[in-house]
């Protein structure tokens, strides 16, 4: 294959012709491979984000943003009181109104690998039920499905991939007859990625000969590839207004979410936050604050240890709000957002980055060498008028599936599913003997009050059962 000498002019107004040093080294394959991945580069992004690096812009890490937080303004708790439960209950038939009208999406991250997990799959794939050995992409379909079923609407499911979790979601997905919710309703888009850059120098870093080093542009790119794969004009075309947005790792997350969606449009929130009480103050997740009137995230790595136990006038934590990653957009925000091309900042992290040298030997760094730029979602907070965070019940909603063991891993998560099947099997009447594993499917039931109508009472659980749909 010849190198096309566009694309040799291109690589020399940029300054990277290094890229194809290797050429005539490479085999069809190979060549076609680095061909696609120079074409696929914004070189105009790339300057401006390397001439970002060089003045040192966007880099995310304003220690002093924490000096000026408040606890979140615009925020509902868990409710304490009759008038705050009627809220939350009148909430949820608003938010099943807004589900049968036809005017919800849902958004699914999942760009992300299990390598974390030992797993050498797109993280959806990891079998996460506790009984069925289901996995994370079953799970959430089959809450989408029963809600669909439950509002007698189709609802569409957004699925954002990555360049190295997309082929094997398309194909999970299809061999899995889509989880029941219909091709025509799961739609597919890869989010972009970016080359890393040599952090002495505006170079692009090679990872092999026929390949360039690059990395996913973060959650936040979600907006842009919504946009550029054309999931937007799906959403107009079918009348979706509200998008829930969730992450692939969290099997407990209650996928649209009635009260969320019904507090979102109550307020008239743009983009609605579920947040959850942080286990304790040094507890590595991001929080939800109001700075300057504004509702924004801190992350952990910009909290002092000091600011972190920090407490309000009246003695309340003020960094207690954790994010969950879960989220409802208004898309007419997201389509505001979009007009002006770098309303959200992309954020700078200085990494270790294996790559080859101009010898083509593989350079593997002891310390940081490189660049990556990302965007994260929760940027768009600042842009909003009305930024709603809502309290979600931690035990409930929030086992997110992170590390192998420890806290956070697949052993707390699978853990959490049979304690929720089991305390809503006790609501409904029935039991669950000791030692005894009993996993709910979302098409069984959605929630204790789902349970409830089945009947059980008196029934009594021996054996690890499956209650399917």
């Amino acid at each position: 294959m010849q190198l096309n000498e566009q694309t040799l002019e291109l690589l020399r107004k940029h300054e990277q012709e290094h890229l194809v040093q290797f050429w005539d080294e490479l085999n069809d394959e190979q060549q076609r491979h680095l061909q696609h991945q120079i074409d696929d580069i914004d070189f105009t992004l790339q300057w401006k984000l390397i001439e970002q690096r060089n003045a040192k812009e966007g880099t995310g890490t304003d220690l002093d943003r924490a000096k000026h937080a408040k606890s979140p303004e615009q925020l509902v708790r868990l409710p304490q009181n009759e008038a705050e439960r009627a809220e939350r209950k009148n909430a949820k038939l608003a938010g099943l109104e807004l589900i049968k009208a036809g005017k919800v999406g849902a958004i699914l991250v999942a760009g992300g690998q299990g390598s974390r997990l030992g797993f050498d799959y797109p993280k959806g794939m990891y079998p996460i039920g506790p009984v069925s050995q289901r996995t994370l992409f079953q799970i959430l379909s089959e809450q989408l499905l029963a809600r669909s079923q439950q509002a007698g609407v189709e609802i569409p499911y957004f699925v954002m991939t990555s360049e190295a979790t997309h082929l094997s979601t398309t194909i999970f997905f299809r061999d899995n007859g889509y989880f029941g919710l219909g091709e025509h309703n799961v739609f597919f888009f890869q989010q972009a990625s970016l080359p890393a850059i040599d952090d002495s120098s505006s170079a692009i870093l090679l990872s092999e000969k026929g390949s360039i080093s690059t990395s996913p542009d973060g959650h936040g790119g979600t907006l842009r590839a919504l946009q550029k794969h054309g999931m937007l004009d799906v959403m107009n075309e079918r009348g979706i207004e509200h998008l829930f947005y969730h992450q692939v790792d969290n099997p407990t997350a209650i996928v649209c979410d009635p009260v969320l969606l019904g507090l979102h449009e109550k307020y008239e929130s743009d983009l609605t936050t579920k947040v959850v009480a942080k286990a304790t103050p040094e507890e590595k997740m991001g929080v939800l604050v109001t700075i300057d009137g504004k509702t924004e995230i801190i992350e952990y790595s910009d909290l002092s240890s000091e600011d972190a136990y920090r407490k309000d006038t009246e003695g309340n934590d003020v960094f207690w709000a954790g994010n969950t990653a879960i989220h409802v957009f208004r898309r007419a925000f997201i389509e505001t957002l979009l007009f002006e091309e770098f309303s959200l900042p992309f954020h700078v992290a200085h990494k270790k980055i294996v790559h080859i040298d101009s010898e083509g030997t593989l350079v593997e760094p002891k310390s940081p060498n490189g660049n990556k730029f990302e965007q994260f979602i929760f940027d768009a907070l600042p842009h909003t008028n009305v930024a709603l965070v809502v309290e979600g019940d931690r035990d409930r909603e929030f086992n997110p599936v992170k590390n192998s063991d420890g806290n956070d891993s697949p052993a707390t998560s699978r853990a959490a599913m049979l304690r929720i099947a089991s305390e809503w099997i006790q609501s409904a009447g029935g039991n669950v003997e000791e030692g005894v594993k009993v996993e709910i499917s979302p098409l069984y039931a959605l929630d204790a009050a789902d349970l409830r109508l089945k009947k059980l009472d008196e029934q009594s659980f021996t054996e690890d059962t499956i209650l399917n749909g």
